[in-house]
């Protein structure tokens, strides 16, 4: 197969052959999906630079997540190759927040708060850092304690798709992000997103009437 080849097949084909050891499939992988890691340090930039991480170091954590996504994504999973990555980069970045905000802590209680929110995101800053990712970043969406019951509801209300992009929102980037990331419009993604709101609030109030 020729690297013209491989560059026109699949993700799931792709990572098929990056696990047999393909250079020329890993560097495509890492061609059509190295944006993401810009997107999530230009997401924390401010944070990271507050605690002082050099870039180079920065980046190094976020292609260590990057193979962590390709390594273990599974093409079962509720999620496209793309948000997986995602979700194993923004993980390597809690790691090294974490390490360096114990080397700093004193300083940062005073800086950040944890439950600062995050820009224009819902999500706090503590559900970024947690500690909850165990061996698969999907768990920490529907793994928070008391949020269980709630995820579990809402995923099962939503399409694929649909919770794809949900996945994405509570991690705080915008729809213009997530468009990106899932190479869509960023009208398809609006769409998406005022769907699944009407979903979740649909539920919510059935949840609501059922206590009453």
């Amino acid at each position: 197969m020729t690297s013209e080849e491989i560059f026109n097949t699949n993700d799931n084909e792709l990572i098929m052959l990056y696990h047999e050891e393909n250079e020329d499939a890993k560097n495509i992988l890492f061609y059509k999906y190295k944006f993401i890691i810009d997107i999530l340090i230009k997401k924390y930039s401010k944070y990271l630079s507050s605690l002082n991480i050099d870039y180079q170091e920065i980046y190094s954590e976020c292609t260590v997540g990057f193979s962590d996504g390709l390594r273990s994504f599974q093409e079962d999973k509720s999620a496209s190759l793309a948000t997986f990555i995602t979700l194993c980069i923004e993980r390597r970045l809690g790691n090294i927040i974490r390490k360096y905000n114990r080397e700093k802590h004193k300083g940062l209680q005073e800086t950040y708060s944890l439950d600062y929110v995050y820009e224009e995101s819902d999500s706090r800053l503590m559900d970024f850092i947690s500690d909850d990712y165990e061996h698969d970043p999907l768990k920490n969406i529907t793994e928070q304690e008391g949020y269980n019951e709630l995820i579990e509801s809402i995923q099962d209300k939503l399409t694929v798709k649909e919770y794809e992009v949900f996945v994405l929102m509570v991690r705080g980037l915008s729809y213009l992000e997530i468009a990106k990331i899932l190479d869509n419009t960023p009208k398809q993604i609006d769409n998406t997103i005022q769907r699944l709101k009407n979903k979740i609030r649909n539920l919510l109030n059935e949840k609501e009437n059922a206590i009453d």
